[in-house]
């Protein structure tokens, strides 16, 4: 639903990069996104679609926040209108700003993944209606992650995503190894949470997906839009 206040999340001119060493140590620079312009709404799905490889979840990261070290970042990225300083990222993520990343290893391997999705607000009761949404029995929150599927941990990553309440989902390649079913039950549910005032940053390969579920969709090619 798509909703035309001002934007929640603005990129604007955004360029990444990553500083790397040749042979005689010689350091060059390698680009990845270049001159890249997007903006998500409250209440607004927006699609950016792009070939697997692309670089489309440097995007993501760059938003967060949690690029490598030997990254560099230019351009503006604004969460509700003010800069998403450094400072603002680490106090945002996970709170406010809710990634889904592409790969499960991003669970940790040493914690229950209940205690995962609850997080630091501690919140039980959206814990369990959370998982009871995405099909995980209640066994589930007493695993670790490498008890689980492949599509149990994607459904965990949801979960935790979801239960803190964000205002902006980034999600990353959300619906690899979920069954059909369950794929549509997130997509709906991403409508269901835009109809509520969430911004959500849909990346994907898939154009189906984001034709499905899309109020506007951004090309991602050649490192841009």
């Amino acid at each position: 639903m798509k909703n035309n206040t001002s934007p929640v999340l603005e990129v604007q001119n955004l360029k990444v990069s990553f500083s790397m060493y040749q042979k005689g140590l010689k350091q060059t620079e390698l680009t990845t996104i270049q001159s890249l312009n997007l903006n998500v709404s409250k209440g607004e799905i927006l699609a950016v679609v792009g070939s697997s490889g692309s670089g489309k979840s440097l995007l993501a990261h760059a938003i967060m926040g949690i690029l490598p070290d030997n990254a560099n970042v230019d351009g503006n990225i604004l969460y509700c209108g003010e800069e998403l300083t450094a400072e603002r990222q680490k106090t945002l993520r996970g709170n406010e700003i809710a990634l889904i990343p592409q790969s499960v290893d991003y669970l940790d391997p040493l914690m229950r993944v209940g205690k995962q999705v609850i997080g630091t607000k501690s919140n039980a009761n959206a814990q369990k209606a959370a998982f009871k949404r995405y099909g995980l029995d209640e066994n589930v929150e007493k695993m670790y992650p490498h008890q689980l599927s492949g599509g149990m941990a994607r459904r965990v990553l949801i979960a935790t995503a979801i239960t803190i309440s964000p205002k902006l989902i980034i999600a990353d390649e959300p619906t690899p190894g979920l069954t059909t079913e369950l794929a549509m039950e997130t997509l709906n549910h991403f409508k269901e949470l835009a109809e509520n005032g969430v911004a959500i940053l849909l990346i994907t390969h898939d154009i189906d997906l984001a034709l499905n579920v899309a109020d506007r969709i951004a090309v991602f090619y050649a490192g841009t839009t």
